[in-house]
């Protein structure tokens, strides 16, 4: 099966998976320098180029801009154009549409680059209104700051209003980065996603294999740690378990892909980019196992139904 067309961005055009890192720096939530560290994120970062990856997105509170300054020296190293996105975060107390310009020149800087590719809203957050953060983002278009804009974690509503605001700059919203993955299809059942296929808008999922609960690491008899534990807890896994099956026996049908790979494949099919993070050179060498091949059309619904019925157990 292939992905759904619809015309997309000219920054987004051609991209089958992206790499997502918000664990590079990130010592709070992803324990950096406990068990990974910059070798590892240096394998990731080559293993990934290596199988074709063009896309990287990060943001400026990943690691209190740690994933910017790693990723910006990674990118010395690269013998391929890559485009990269990073993200504004409206904090409430920051009310003033020039604080976005001033965020962005700061990340440019971390990044080591005089544009990135888009640049991201990392939240709806009140106050200041949509209107008002897209029309600063359209500045940053015309300075040259950016090729492109997106948004993230935006509903229907407020994507609409940021198309609506650059389209008047004549500016196209490339992109909105939202969670999708088998365990959560809000997208789907909101009808964002068919909303985004009309409007051109690339859907970037993030946590697309669930935080890893896709990936057949995680059991009931072994759940994570940390933050994860709270949200996916031994009962969740156990009711997840048939999914996880299912991906493993589908993969197996398909010359050996891990369950990672299939789950990955179906956010592909559905016609979004997907951003798995990579903390080390074998889960990098796990996402690139994503691409390059498709789940049939059988495949696809057979995974959509068994992904309602866990979920509603759940």
């Amino acid at each position: 099966m292939s992905e759904e067309k619809y015309n997309r961005h000219p920054i987004m055009e051609g991209l089958e998976l992206g790499l997502g890192t918000w664990a590079w720096g990130d010592r709070l939530f992803w324990g950096y320098g406990q068990g990974y560290g910059s070798e590892d994120t240096r394998q990731a970062f080559d293993a990934s180029i290596a199988a074709g990856v063009r896309f990287f997105d990060t943001a400026e509170v990943y690691g209190q801009g740690q994933s910017e300054l790693i990723l910006g020296k990674l990118l010395k190293t690269a013998d391929q154009p890559l485009r990269v996105a990073t993200k504004f975060m409206p904090f409430p107390w920051q009310l003033s549409r020039r604080v976005l310009l001033r965020h962005l020149r700061a990340s440019l800087k971390r990044l080591d680059l005089w544009k990135v590719s888009l640049y991201q809203m990392h939240f709806p957050n009140p106050p200041v209104s949509v209107e008002t953060w897209m029309e600063a983002m359209a500045e940053a278009v015309h300075n040259g700051l950016t090729e492109a804009v997106g948004v993230s974690n935006y509903d229907r509503s407020q994507m609409q209003r940021a198309f609506d605001t650059l389209a008047r700059q004549g500016i196209p919203l490339a992109s909105n980065q939202v969670e999708y993955h088998l365990l959560d299809r809000r997208i789907e059942t909101s009808g964002m996603l068919q909303q985004c296929r009309e409007l051109g808008v690339t859907v970037i999922a993030y946590s697309p294999l669930a935080q890893g609960m896709l990936t057949g690491k995680y059991t009931a008899e072994n759940p994570p740690r940390g933050f994860r534990a709270g949200k996916y807890t031994r009962k969740t896994l156990a009711a997840i378990k048939p999914l996880v099956d299912t991906l493993k026996k589908i993969g197996s049908d398909h010359a050996g892909k891990t369950a990672a790979q299939v789950a990955l494949n179906w956010t592909i099919c559905k016609g979004t980019v997907p951003i798995p993070g990579a903390k080390n050179l074998a889960q990098a060498e796990q996402n690139a196992g994503a691409m390059g091949w498709r789940l049939t059309d059988e495949e696809v619904a057979r995974l959509d139904e068994l992904s309602e019925r866990v979920t509603k157990a759940n």
